[in-house]
């Protein structure tokens, strides 16, 4: 069974600074991708301010405002402030079983949350982890134990996993950990060709150290060269994986989007 995806910051729907609000655009943009389940980054669940300054800003928090009529939606609450808040969410085609999110903030200066979402899909119970990141090595390092630790308390070995979100990971150095310690792969790595050898027995998949990861240049969007946003998996094969570069993507938020469309493997494949 097919399965689309797409994990997108979208920057608070704002251009900097705040002047000018894109949320309706984000919106329509977002429903082009024809996306089953969208992860997203820097989603206000409220801003008073923005609400004051734009005149035609949504009344809804923006993770119920871009699901629609055709999306249910998880929201994760991270950085308060005296006039709002953001957080990550999950839009899903699907209901939404449950949801927790996980505060993995590292310092004061940075408040980040690792949202997990289970979806009811009509084959499986797919978990679903979205993420954003700090800024700092160090941070990062601590947050992917963090998450890894909550994967393998909370989630079943042989459940579909996706993790995706802005990593901030630009030096590429986190890939490894969640390989070796989830048996999950990045969509883009497996699009490249850096598969388990066929000699490796499944048993030492999580052993495999393929050569430097191929992930997606998403940053900045008008000219991506960093590779921060990613689409981690385990339980499925990637039929197509891509970046959604140029026009209208250019102009909405600093990244641009990366899609994904994959298959469900039958529980007992998914080590092969």
């Amino acid at each position: 069974m097919t399965l689309k995806i797409a994990s997108y910051n979208i920057h608070k729907g704002v251009s900097a600074f705040g002047r000018q609000a894109r949320i309706h655009h984000l919106k329509d943009a977002i429903a082009t991708l024809d996306a089953d389940l969208v992860f997203l980054q820097e989603v206000q669940g409220q801003h008073d301010l923005h609400a004051r300054r734009h005149a035609l800003w949504p009344q809804q928090a923006q993770h119920e405002f871009l699901a629609g009529d055709s999306h249910h939606a998880a929201y994760g609450m991270n950085a308060v402030y005296n006039h709002g808040h953001h957080g990550n969410a999950l839009l899903s085609r699907f209901p939404i079983h449950s949801q927790a999110n996980h505060d993995v903030s590292d310092h004061a200066y940075e408040q980040r949350g690792i949202l997990h979402a289970v979806v009811d899909h009509p084959a499986a119970a797919i978990h679903c982890f979205v993420i954003h990141l700090g800024l700092f090595a160090a941070s990062r390092k601590r947050q992917i134990a963090a998450l890894i630790a909550t994967i393998e308390r909370d989630t079943p070995a042989d459940a579909p996993l996706i993790i995706a979100g802005d990593f901030n990971d630009w030096n590429q150095r986190l890939s490894h950990d969640l390989y070796n310690a989830l048996g999950v792969r990045e969509a883009f790595d497996i699009d490249a060709g850096h598969r388990h050898p066929a000699f490796l027995p499944a048993s030492l998949h999580r052993l495999w150290k393929p050569s430097r990861p191929n992930h997606a240049r998403t940053f900045p969007a008008g000219l991506p060269w960093l590779c921060l946003d990613r689409v981690y998996l385990r339980g499925f094969e990637v039929s197509q994986a891509r970046v959604l570069n140029g026009k209208p993507w250019t102009s909405l938020s600093d990244h641009v989007p990366i899609s994904a469309e994959l298959q469900l493997l039958q529980p007992g494949l998914s080590e092969r």
